[in-house]
């Protein structure tokens, strides 16, 4: 797939970084612009997150049926999902199904990572360059990077002596890991830990999970999708994107929400609705038993223990089972996560729980790594340790602005934006799941969908109208990040130390990075601030 030598001295309408769902959504929407249009991917291969994460147990969290595009009818009906809850092959061959029946992949460079942007304000232009060699120029970039795109490998000392093999999840190799009577060390327990943890405890010889805080996690029940659910989804996709528009999370639900109280019960109907919703409900929607689960303290703890003893009764040794217990934050403040027998894993022989919260990880040695009290002998080390999350993949590729201002200098206080999408500072730079959108906390397909669509037609406004440049001030970055720190006072998701404040990054500012006011909410503000006159854009000739 890789071309043959790098693009040097064209010019381009558009730069689209990054070629997973976002990505390819807009090279197609800007085929309507008759655009002349490059997308830079740095992987070989379409797909984004499910080029990447390949790891054995990968799988997307919401379900498939509507986990896909909707921008047309016909690949809605013929692409049919094996499961519920499609694993990372399903989405993977999904995303190239797309880039092939759209014909994208001639726009696509890919084995092509960006590594510098540079804005020349004299011309209103974006110079992008790759590791490749590429250096192209460009009057908009649409950067569809990813919110969950640059690994974060702890920086443990030893870890170049270690004489096994190590893989972060996040890029894991082709080639089948073979963990066949292995002794394996998996470091990290949050998504991705969970979802690798009972996948290699089938054939390793010894697991040793590693774990520094625990995660609240659901049952997904996750099984092959009958025919008639298929056929039911197929009938009502019209009506139910639409309804996924109108929801905070860009959700279809099977059940309505219940809005009552949880005080609403007695301690003994609050557990015959929460044992009845975790018994049939499989995903998230057990989370949507009470109404006020994400805002009250109270009734967020009559929930979280109610998880914390399914635990208790499903791991056997009580010892375990406590350490697995997350007591030191709300429900659902961090990440939920969907399981597959994680917790059943710790039942097995083969499988040891380590707590590096009271005894951390000191280096990785030639043959494992040490805490403070033992050494372990490992033959492989995954590293589950997710990522620089909402601004990684942005900071990266070293951006810079007018006056040539360092975007890393411009967030070292933590990242700013106007809606998600702008940066002051850094004109006809369009972000697709910026820090300032729902991003991770909304189904992500569905929202960048929107998202593509609205620069898009931002665009054309610019080009119908004359205008060179679009930016947007300081102001109207404060009164964003005011509004996003206003709905995310409103609910517990700042009680958690979490990498949406990016507390997982050692040195980064605790900023809290995601809209979580709602997608609902998200389209209407957007489209106010247009109907007000493009108000807090700064448009020029």
């Amino acid at each position: 797939m890789e071309s043959a030598r790098p693009i040097t001295g064209a010019e381009y309408d558009v730069v689209v970084i990054g070629a997973g769902f976002s990505g390819l959504y807009a090279l197609y929407r800007l085929r309507d612009l008759n655009a002349k249009v490059v997308c830079f991917e740095a992987g070989d291969g379409v797909g984004g997150t499910w080029y990447w994460n390949r790891y054995p147990g990968a799988r997307v969290d919401i379900e498939s049926m509507q986990y896909s595009y909707s921008f047309d009818e016909d690949l809605q009906q013929e692409w049919r999902w094996p499961e519920h809850y499609s694993p990372q092959p399903d989405l993977e061959a999904y995303a190239n199904h797309v880039a092939d029946r759209f014909d994208l992949r001639e726009r696509i460079e890919f084995s092509a990572r960006v590594n510098r942007l540079r804005f020349d304000e004299a011309a209103n232009r974006w110079h992008v360059r790759t590791d490749r060699g590429d250096q192209v120029v460009a009057k908009y970039v649409i950067a569809a990077a990813g919110s969950l795109n640059a690994e974060n490998i702890p920086q443990f000392p030893g870890l170049d002596s270690f004489q096994g093999q190590w893989y972060h999840t996040a890029n894991w190799p082709r080639e089948e890991v073979d963990f066949t009577g292995k002794r394996v060390g998996l470091i990290g327990t949050g998504s991705t830990g969970i979802q690798i943890a009972p996948v290699v405890a089938e054939t390793a010889g010894h697991l040793h999970v590693f774990q520094r805080t625990p995660n609240f996690s659901l049952p997904s029940k996750n099984r092959p999708l009958e025919p008639e659910y298929e056929r039911e989804w197929k009938a009502n996709y019209t009506e139910r994107r639409a309804a996924i528009s109108q929801d905070p999370g860009a959700v279809y639900w099977a059940n309505p929400a219940d809005r009552r109280s949880i005080f609403e019960f007695t301690p003994q109907e609050r557990e015959q609705i929460l044992n009845e919703a975790w018994a049939s409900k499989g995903g998230f929607e057990f989370v949507r038993c009470f109404r006020e689960t994400m805002v009250n303290p109270e009734a967020n703890e009559i929930v979280a223990e109610f998880v914390r003893n399914k635990i208790r009764q499903t791991v056997k040794d009580q010892a375990v089972a406590e350490l697995l217990c997350p007591k030191t934050y709300p429900f659902g403040t961090k990440r939920l996560c969907l399981d597959s027998g994680y917790y059943e894993t710790f039942n097995r022989e083969n499988v040891t729980l380590v707590d590096v919260r009271s005894d951390p990880i000191t280096e990785v040695t030639p043959t494992g790594l040490k805490t403070t009290a033992t050494a372990y002998d490992l033959d492989i080390i995954i590293f589950a340790t997710g990522f620089d999350a909402m601004t990684g993949a942005m900071t990266r590729m070293n951006v810079t602005g007018v006056g040539g201002m360092d975007l890393r200098d411009k967030w070292a206080n933590g990242p700013t934006s106007y809606l998600g999408y702008f940066v002051a500072g850094f004109p006809n730079l369009f972000m697709i799941h910026g820090p300032g959108s729902p991003s991770v906390l909304a189904q992500m397909i569905t929202s960048g969908e929107w998202q593509v669509d609205w620069v898009v037609k931002f665009v054309e406004h610019m080009e119908e109208n004359g205008y060179g440049r679009v930016d947007t001030t300081s102001e109207w970055e404060e009164n964003w990040s005011a509004e996003v720190n206003m709905v995310a006072d409103y609910t517990l998701y700042k009680k958690a130390d979490s990498w949406y404040l990016g507390a997982n990054i050692p040195g980064k500012p605790r900023v809290f990075m995601v809209y979580v006011g709602g997608f609902d909410r998200y389209i209407q503000r957007c489209n106010e601030q247009v109907e007000a006159g493009y108000e807090g854009f700064v448009l020029s000739r």
